[in-house]
Order: structure tokens, then sequence, then C-alpha cells
């Protein structure tokens, strides 16, 4: 990808900057070269969990950021109506228009489409541990995640000023509408409301979790609660698997939930609408 890239900024005649992340202070390292250099756009390419890091040095610029998907699943890209080739996207990457976007910020770390406490982030952690990546690796971790989990979870939710006590298999806070893997579990979510959802899946419907993959969105209320905010916290009894943008954390007892001051500008297609 990189060769391609170089091979299209060597036509249209554009300096180009490349840095390769490592794992260790890449942000620090992405903010260094933002100082150095006058950038009029960066480029990632990479899964979620590169795109996020990206994301945290770029937050609060007026520097646009292009994504190049790569990961197993990007769940960013899911929602943004990206084209499917690479050529495609290649082209977005230097041209498309200009999207603001807000941030998630959970327990200090950022967020930029969805992460979650309960099943799903047990089957992501599951996922991790495996070797086969992709859809399939997530599809067969599924049933053995199902069958090992201590569900349900119980959840202390404080938002716009009330408390409420819930029990559940998954609590979600989008900012985006859908998972990586196609499944729209936010449907009137909006990634530049100033508002995050917190969305409880009381059980393991399984009519609820197929309406998530399909063109309907109208849960059941008493299988799905869906509560907007600007900030929240959420506190469990016992340790709860904790997942960020599809990246595991660990388990945690309280989650606390609100939006950086800070935005984000994001190169989406044309035909992409809020």
């Amino acid at each position: 990808m990189t060769a391609m890239v170089k091979a299209v900024c060597k036509k249209k005649e554009i300096e180009l900057v490349t840095l390769k992340t490592t794992g260790k202070n890449d942000v620090e390292k992405i903010k260094a070269v933002l100082v150095d250099k006058k950038l009029d756009r960066v480029i990632v390419a990479g899964g979620d969990g590169t795109i996020k890091t990206v994301a945290a040095a770029l937050k609060g610029t007026d520097i646009p950021l292009a994504i190049l998907p790569l990961g197993s699943a990007n769940g960013m890209v899911a929602n943004l109506n990206f084209p499917i080739t690479q050529e495609e996207q290649l082209e977005l990457a230097f041209t498309g228009t200009f999207q603001t976007i807000d941030l998630l910020k959970l327990n200090g770390e950022l967020c930029l489409h969805i992460a979650d406490m309960g099943i799903n982030a047990e089957l992501v952690k599951n996922y991790e541990e495996g070797t086969l990546r992709g859809k399939l690796g997530y599809a067969l971790k599924t049933i053995p995640t199902l069958w090992n989990s201590t569900y349900p979870f119980t959840f202390e939710i404080t938002a716009n000023g009330v408390t409420k006590d819930r029990e559940g298999v998954l609590l979600a806070f989008a900012n985006a509408r859908s998972y990586g893997t196609g499944a729209t579990i936010n449907p009137e979510g909006k990634l530049d409301d100033g508002k995050m959802e917190i969305i409880v899946f009381k059980s393991l419907d399984i009519i609820e979790i197929f309406r998530t993959l399909g063109d309907t969105y109208d849960f059941d209320t008493e299988v799905v609660e869906i509560l907007s905010t600007d900030k929240a916290v959420v506190k469990c009894k016992s340790p709860v698997p904790f997942q960020i943008d599809g990246e595991y954390i660990g388990e945690t007892t309280e989650v606390t939930a609100s939006i950086f001051k800070e935005k984000l500008i994001l190169v989406v297609p044309e035909s992409f609408s809020l």
C-alpha cells in the first residue's frame, strides 16, 4: 500500500512524509512530525488500532485524516460508506470531502466508533487470542464465548442526572451506528451531534440480534434500551470485560464516559451523509 501511495504522490507531484508505527510512543512521534512539517492531510493505512493512534495525534487540529483500511474488521470505515476496492479507496484518500466528528473519552482513552462491556468484549478478547482473522475468525469464536461467559452482568448507569440499575449481556458506548462486522446497534447515532448513545442488550435475544444485521432497526424496548447523553458513569458489582474500537482493554468495574472537546476531521466520500 505504501508503494501505491508513493506512486500517486509522484504522479500528482505531492511531497510525501512517511512514518511507520511501532506501538511505542507513536502519538508523540506523529505529533513531532506535525510540528516539523506543514501537512495538508494525513493518510493512515491500517486497522482500527492504528487509525485510533493517528486520530489521537490529530484531534483538535485542522489537518484532515484519510483512511486506507487494512484491518480485520475496520469498524470506523464501516460507518463511512467507503468504496470497496483499494483503487477507489486510494483515490478517495487524495480527494473526498471533509467531515468533522466527535470523539468519545472512556476512562481517559479515545474511542472513535463503539466500545462495550460484556459479552462482545469477551468475544474480542477470544478473537485476539486466536489465529484466524476477519469475520470468520469472529464467527468461530462466538459459540465458545457464549458457552463460557458469566453473563448476565449488572450495570449501574448514571446519566442525565438519573441513576438506574440494569442487567444485561452487553452495554455499549456508541459514537457511530455499527460494528465493523456490519451489526447496527445504534441506528439513530450521529458522529457529529455532541452525543453518545448507551445501549443495553438485556438478554441474548436471537431475533433482536438478527435485527442488527438487517435493514430495520425497530428494537424491542423490553430487550434493547438506548439512552442518549453527553456524559455518563457506569459501575459494575464485579469486573466486566471491556473493549474499545475492537481492542480488548481488560476487565473493569467502572467506566467514566464523556466527549472530547477536540474534534477530528475525516476525509469521507461525497456520498457519505450523517
